[in-house]
């Protein structure tokens, strides 16, 4: 069993993978919502999910908190980077020039 927590399982690798992913993808997504003057709403909702998942990946992967959390969160991180994205292409993309 020790042996198995040092080295975690390819679920628990997936898992430390997707937050950190999702962290820097809500992080810039956040820069940029804050940049682009987004609605206040989508702003709030990608700040949340950056915080949340930047103290997921301070906890220890096993501990209950982050246990309890983690698919909430990514839930909500998921979401708001798709509203995002779905707002950048409505609002963004038209006022950008194509050269």
């Amino acid at each position: 069993m020790a042996e198995r927590s040092r080295q975690g399982t390819a679920s628990d690798v997936e898992t430390r993978l997707d937050v950190n992913h999702l962290r820097r993808e809500a992080r810039t997504a956040l820069e940029l919502a804050v940049v682009a003057l987004a609605p206040w709403e989508l702003i709030e909702r990608l700040a949340a999910a950056a915080g949340l998942l930047e103290a997921l990946g301070e906890l220890p992967t096993h501990s209950p908190p982050r246990v309890a959390l983690v698919p909430k969160v990514l839930t909500h991180a998921r979401n708001a980077l798709e509203e995002w994205q779905k707002w950048r292409k409505e609002h963004l993309e038209q006022r950008l020039p194509r050269g």
